[in-house]
């Protein structure tokens, strides 16, 4: 994988940017905050294309991972990825692939195509990021004592949340296609 000068310094700022609006939550009684990584996460995948999308949000959890306050909540640290949420962290790894190649489809096939494929494969990307989050907030959770169904654990932990993450993603999608151009882009920048 051979990634230009360029390539690198937007993976470098976009990570940054989805580590600035992490800082940016509101806590819940239930431990979930709502937060903007979401639409970092996306944007980054949208701009970047599916592969640096995927890297800028890798190297976020790793500076996260290595005590730097990034996550939610000024958290940092290896913990934060076998708590309740981490299944999000992972997750994301999803929906900023999803972004990039919806961006991707978008730009090859063009026309109306050029938004909504993109914001399609965004919300699928959404879908998916989600799965594994609930996965592992009912493992966690159960594990602390709650007997959490899927389902409920759903409706803690996903459904309040998909309105304004679905909203973030079709956000980050309109946010990306004014980037794009103002950075030139014809197509993602790597796939």
């Amino acid at each position: 994988m051979k990634l230009s000068v360029r390539d690198l310094c937007l993976t470098g700022l976009f990570a940054a940017v989805i580590a600035v609006l992490s800082l940016f939550s509101i806590p819940t009684p239930w431990g979930m905050p709502f937060t903007l990584q979401t639409f970092a996460v996306a944007l980054a995948g949208y701009v970047l294309g599916a592969r640096c999308g995927c890297l800028a949000t890798l190297l976020y959890i790793l500076l996260g991972v290595c005590g730097l306050p990034v996550f939610s909540g000024l958290r940092s640290g290896p913990g934060v990825l076998a708590g309740p949420t981490g299944g999000y962290l992972f997750g994301f790894f999803s929906l900023a692939l999803f972004c990039g190649l919806g961006m991707y489809a978008g730009d090859r096939f063009g026309g109306k195509n050029r938004i909504i494929l993109p914001m399609l494969s965004g919300v699928l990307g959404l879908v998916l990021c989600h799965i594994p989050g609930i996965i592992q907030f009912r493992f966690v959770m159960n594990g602390m004592g709650s007997s959490y169904s899927f389902a409920g654990a759903a409706l803690v932990a996903s459904i309040p949340y998909l309105p304004k993450d679905i909203f973030s993603v079709v956000v980050a999608c309109l946010a990306a296609m004014a980037v794009r151009r103002s950075l030139s882009l014809v197509r993602p920048i790597s796939q």
